[in-house]
């Protein structure tokens, strides 16, 4: 996902929009929910010259596939993620306290977006996704929706209290 910003110079205040759409990249997800590689993923950016570097600054519109937490129903909605970052041009010093190797370089007059992509739509992600918010999930017993069966639950006796269970049931013979 690089793309060519030579055309924008290092002339503070020239600017145009990216609109494209472009394959997603992998690994672009958590364990339950995420992009699917190769999917169509919105860019609508504007890439504008500023002193320091390149500001790129818009939305990302992406696919959301996986599935919920609680039932493990599959899951698909579009994601919307605003973005912002500077890409700072080759040579400029950063300021005292900024790590080099968190900063975002414009390299040959070609910025990366990728890691950029990456960063904003995972962590707009859900840590627990789930279909809705009153999902009951599965029984943790026996693995039926709750959602089908209402009234489901199970008997737990503990094993301590069995012999006496056994002392209170109507049909013991003495």
């Amino acid at each position: 996902m690089a793309f060519d910003v030579k055309d924008l110079g290092r002339s503070p205040g020239s600017m145009r929009t990216l609109k494209e759409h472009v394959p997603a990249p992998g690994d672009l997800g958590v364990a339950l929910i995420g992009v699917q590689e190769g999917s169509d993923v919105e860019l609508d950016l504007r890439l504008e010259a500023v002193h320091e570097g390149i500001l790129v600054s818009g939305t990302v519109i992406a696919e959301v596939t996986g599935e919920c937490g609680r039932c493990l129903d599959p899951l698909a909605y579009d994601l919307e993620v605003n973005v912002q970052e500077l890409f700072f041009y080759e040579g400029i010093e950063l300021s005292d306290g900024e790590e080099d190797e968190e900063q975002r370089r414009v390299e040959h007059d070609v910025i990366d977006l990728e890691p950029v992509l990456r960063d904003a739509v995972v962590t707009n992600l859900p840590f627990q996704p789930v279909c809705r918010e009153d999902c009951q999930g599965l029984c943790s017993e026996c693995g039926v929706r709750l959602e089908d069966e209402p009234g489901h639950h199970h008997e737990v006796l503990d094993p301590r209290w069995a012999a006496l269970a056994d002392m209170a049931k109507p049909d013991r013979q003495n």
